[in-house]
């Protein structure tokens, strides 16, 4: 079975490691803070927050404590707050070591676009610009196929692009799969998916 939403964060929380500073983009990137674990992980906001904790309890939310999507969150011991300006230096000054970012679409060679589609009203562009030219490193968690069934790997984007060549490896609900040469590789298999499967779904070029 494919995997779904809350699975598809807990495989992307493996590729954190102890001692990062991680930004979670909207969407299915804010459930790893869910599957951090034991980890010694810092996860940022661009809204103005370190140290973001899990979700809270049922009963325990606190309205003035949200993330960049506006969800309630929690707070942890070392949490640290401060304005915007502060939180897009720490982004563009290059302190951050990844981003999990969703999106609508990625090409092969690595393009992301995640912002806006042409014609759909949007608040903003948000902070994806600045994080994928500011991060060491960009995971994308989505869906392999949009709801018609086709394909989100591309061989070239369609939407307006959010960055050029700064995806590093996409998780999808079929599995995972890392930017090379090429084109996309498959690096693991979501349980009880084939390769098969997983072709058929994706238009971009898929190289040994």
């Amino acid at each position: 079975m494919p995997w779904d939403r809350n699975q598809m964060a807990a495989r992307a929380a493996e590729e954190l490691e102890d001692g990062m500073y991680v930004n979670l983009g909207i969407g299915i990137p804010t459930l790893v803070a869910n599957y951090v674990g034991d980890k010694e992980i810092t996860l940022q906001s661009e809204n103005g927050m370190l140290g973001m904790g899990p979700f809270p309890l049922e009963g325990e939310e606190d309205p003035d404590l949200i993330n960049a999507g506006k969800q309630t969150i929690t707070e942890l011991r070392r949490t640290a707050y401060f304005d915007s300006a502060t939180s897009f230096a720490m982004i563009r000054g290059g302190k951050i070591a990844c981003a999990i970012l969703g999106a609508m679409e990625v090409a092969e060679n690595g393009d992301l676009a995640n912002w806006m589609i042409p014609g759909k009203l949007v608040k903003g562009m948000g902070g994806a610009m600045d994080l994928v030219a500011g991060v060491g490193r960009v995971v994308v968690v989505m869906d392999h196929a949009n709801k018609h069934g086709q394909s989100k790997l591309l061989r070239e984007c369609t939407l307006p692009l959010t960055g050029t060549g700064v995806v590093d490896r996409i998780i999808t609900n079929l599995g995972v799969l890392d930017v090379v040469e090429g084109g996309l590789r498959i690096v693991e298999l979501a349980d009880g998916v084939t390769e098969d499967e997983l072709r058929s779904l994706t238009e971009a070029t898929l190289v040994a």
